[in-house]
């Protein structure tokens, strides 16, 4: 429980439905490129006029390089690039960030407030510390920040940059869930038409891009798939409601029905586990879409 991913990215600077087959396995960034802008992009379908302005001036700002540019789709991707911007150097980012994207409820007995290290002061910025806290946690303390306008402007622009990232983190099922395995890092899996990877990997980056290769088309799909009661009820509730939820997705859909391994440890995933898995998916995209607008329309109107 609460052990270290192992994720592996590449940046440098600071902090200022169809099958694909052969992608690279990645281990465990939560989602992707992909699925963090699907998110940014259907948040930014809700968010409200003068909301969306205060955004894009903020990240306007962002100087450090990490991302192709300042729009909000690339910039929901910044807080992965930041963490692995010195993984293999220094490791001070890494250190300080990494265990922020995830909370480890283990799926049988697990709890909570354990998998958030029992809640940890925070006693200084957000973006410096701890070290040893959850991203349930993070997105509360971020929100806070950009919420309070006497938050300066560096620190404002680093809560914007988590939070967009954050939010996506806690809908990605196993980014909130433990089997003793790191998040579904330690086992391995394959489907028909899908390269071997670790199953945190198939729910990150795979089943993701079954719903499509276009960030925005996807985005605006599930847009026009998703009802203005669903936008009302996924709106209700807290972070800490997001996660529990999240975990229970990954107990039923993400760990239930894996059946036995083989001999060599490996998973076979059945066509009715993929098909499942791609709608709990563009499920959770749209949900946490609505409820990163949700944060920052509350936080920036």
């Amino acid at each position: 429980m609460n052990q270290p991913r192992n994720i592996v990215a590449a940046a440098a600077g600071g902090l200022g439905c169809i099958f694909v087959l052969c992608l690279t396995p990645s281990t465990s960034r939560a989602w992707g490129d992909e699925g963090h802008k699907v998110v940014a992009l259907v948040a930014d379908h809700y968010l409200h006029p003068g909301v969306r302005q205060k955004v894009q001036t903020i990240l306007a700002t962002d100087t450090s390089q990490l991302t192709p540019s300042t729009d909000i789709a690339d910039e929901a991707t910044w807080a992965d690039k930041f963490r692995d911007s010195d993984r293999h150097t220094t490791k001070v980012r890494y250190n300080l960030t990494h265990q922020w994207h995830f909370v480890d409820i283990e799926i049988t007995g697990g709890d909570i407030d354990t998998a958030c290290f029992g809640h940890p002061a925070q006693d200084t910025k957000a973006s410096q510390g701890p070290a040893q806290d959850c991203v349930v946690d993070k997105i509360n303390a971020f929100a806070s920040e950009l919420r309070d306008p006497n938050t300066d402007a560096d620190e404002r622009r680093a809560a914007l940059q988590f939070l967009l990232h954050f939010i996506g983190d806690v809908h990605q099922p196993l980014h909130a869930s433990d089997d003793h395995d790191q998040g579904g890092n330690l086992k391995s899996v394959d489907a028909v038409g899908i390269a071997t990877g670790t199953l945190h990997h198939y729910w990150d980056t795979e089943f993701v891009a079954r719903l499509g290769t276009d960030p925005k088309k996807v985005a605006q799909d599930l847009v026009d798939t998703t009802s203005p009661g669903q936008v009302k009820s996924w709106s209700k509730g807290g972070v800490r409601s997001w996660a529990v939820q999240s975990s229970n997705l990954a107990r039923l859909r993400a760990y239930g029905g894996l059946g036995d391994p083989d001999a060599n440890g490996k998973y076979t995933l059945s066509s009715s586990y993929v098909t499942h898995a791609t709608n709990a998916i563009a499920r959770q995209l749209a949900r946490a879409g609505v409820r990163l607008a949700r944060v920052l329309n509350d936080a920036l109107q």
